[in-house]
């Protein structure tokens, strides 16, 4: 397929068909470096400490190689990104710096892609409008910034889109693509849940390909690809077994079920201005870009046409990127499943795609110029927030525990989840447990997750508790009323120590945090 399918430069009037093909101007290079080198930037610049999630996935990293695949059956990811992880620990070291590295280091892998996948879609103008986005992309900016695999996630879906494209629309099947389209989907299968749907959807438009066929040609580099995927598929069956497990019981007890377009607003506001407060208005703008990418075409300097067939461009982009997102809250939703918007990772290669193709449909130099002007505006503002906001309060949490404790002294978290980020920001020589399983806090278990918290007892657990701390031990309560699943659990445990204690509260919760919580203290008695 080239750029230009669905119409030649001759066909269209004026100066222009140039939203698909034009060159890239002075103008637009230059924002494009300046927006790499601000996104290379932004992407190890957050200093907020690591949250539950980030946490969590350094700790489980830290494991010994041979227990991180056994303890991922309690959590509820493949374990490629935990295995990188912990090499990637071995000659870093563990810092908060050091182990969000790694994402950043993906983060900076996936900018020349974006310029390759721009470039195969339209020439150098769109490369370098591709390149912007995702160099400023709050979404992908935030990813890059956490201990978390889903910068990893976009680095492995444009490497495949870039195989797909060479195989599908390009016809080079030789052996080392295919290799190449075995190693990245494996990868991502490896690495995150939701490459299922993407791999699906890719799937299903290579079938459709093989099927019907626009030229003779098109039939075998489908099939072969389509036996890549499979050899992929073949090559997860080891850990069905641990998926299968964890289906049935971890799944996602920390949020409710999302409808299909209330998840897929929050993923177009997520991606395009992060979730501060303007983002609606910002997420209103992306839709139209989106929308321009894939209805729109230029005319002449004035004018746009839309055609409501979808323009030839980056119709297959959005084909893939819909059924993906499609399959995928769907599923979710049938199962009562939850969304996150970190999820879309798997396709935010088609998003950033429209994106920039819709701000190409803006012929006129100077107002392409403006309209990415003011896109790379938002999207700077969105980076930056997500690199200034404090996601957690558990360091501040920690500093005033620190300040207070002394040697023995019990920390309990309640619930488990602040665990993970309240011991990693606590220095003093103390005893931390995690309600209601009394267990070491630094791991979550998610293996029925509900049903243990709504059998748990609060009351039972604060004699433990007190009888752990002794006569001669403060104890210190991190706490929290708003999760899922406890049910006044936490408020009970509070009370349970108030009634044998006097009480003082010493670090107030802040909303604004994403993680928040309080900091009581029991004292010992006098």
């Amino acid at each position: 397929m080239h750029p230009t399918e669905g119409g030649s430069a001759a066909s269209v009037p004026g100066p222009v068909a140039a939203d698909e093909s034009a060159p890239a101007t002075t103008e637009i290079v230059t924002v494009g470096i300046v927006a790499v080198l601000a996104g290379g930037v932004l992407r190890f610049a957050t200093r907020s400490g690591l949250w539950l999630d980030e946490s969590l996935s350094v700790n489980i990293a830290s494991l010994p190689v041979g227990d991180i695949g056994s303890w991922l059956r309690h959590d509820g990811h493949p374990p490629l990104f935990y295995l990188l992880l912990h090499g990637w620990m071995e000659l870093f070291g563990s810092g908060d710096v050091a182990v969000r590295a790694l994402s950043g280091v993906f983060g900076l892998l996936t900018l020349p892609l974006a310029y390759l996948a721009g470039r195969r879609r339209g020439g150098a103008l769109l490369g370098w409008i591709t390149l912007t986005v995702v160099a400023l992309s709050p979404f992908a900016v935030r990813y890059s910034d956490e201990a978390r695999m889903y910068s990893m996630v976009m680095f492995l879906a444009f490497a495949g889109y870039l195989l797909a494209d060479d195989i599908l629309r390009r016809g080079k099947s030789d052996w080392l693509r295919l290799l190449g389209v075995v190693v990245v989907a494996t990868a991502l299968l490896y690495t995150h849940y939701w490459a299922l749907w993407l791999l699906a959807a890719a799937g299903l438009v290579a079938i459709w390909r093989a099927w019907r066929p626009a030229e003779p040609g098109d039939r075998r580099p489908a099939l072969l690809f389509i036996g890549a995927l499979v050899v992929a598929g073949v090559l997860f069956v080891p850990w069905l077994p641990s998926m299968l497990y964890q289906s049935a019981h971890t799944g996602t007890p920390w949020a409710k079920p999302m409808r299909p377009t209330v998840a897929f607003g929050f993923l177009v506001d997520d991606f395009g201005s992060g979730l501060y407060d303007d983002a609606v208005f910002f997420g209103l703008i992306t839709v139209v870009l989106l929308g321009l990418g894939l209805f729109g075409r230029a005319r002449d300097e004035r004018h746009i046409e839309i055609d409501v067939r979808t323009a030839p461009q980056m119709r297959a982009e959005a084909i893939v990127g819909a059924l993906t997102f499609g399959i995928g809250i769907v599923i979710a939703f049938g199962l009562r499943g939850a969304f996150a918007t970190r999820y879309g990772a798997v396709v935010f290669p088609f998003l950033a795609l429209l994106v920039a193709a819709g701000v190409t449909r803006f012929a006129g130099r100077w107002l392409r110029f403006g309209v990415l002007v003011v896109l790379c505006a938002y999207l700077g503002v969105g980076a930056l927030w997500n690199v200034a906001d404090t996601r957690t309060q558990m360091k501040q949490i920690g500093q005033a525990i620190d300040a207070k404790a002394q040697p023995g002294d019990l920390v309990i978290y309640c619930p488990d989840q602040l665990g993970p980020a309240g011991s990693r920001a606590t220095h003093a020589d103390v005893r931390e447990v995690a309600y209601p399983t009394f267990d070491d806090p630094k791991l979550v278990d998610w293996v029925d997750y509900k049903d243990r918290n709504q059998a748990s007892d609060p009351q039972e657990f604060a004699r433990r508790a007190l009888d752990a701390a002794g006569p001669d031990g403060n104890v210190f309560l991190v706490w929290n009323t708003e999760y899922k699943t406890f049910d006044g659990k936490c408020e009970a445990l509070l009370n349970a120590l108030g009634a044998a204690r006097p009480a003082e509260t010493i670090v107030q919760q802040k909303s604004s945090m994403f993680e928040h919580g309080y900091l009581t203290w029991f004292p010992a008695p006098s």
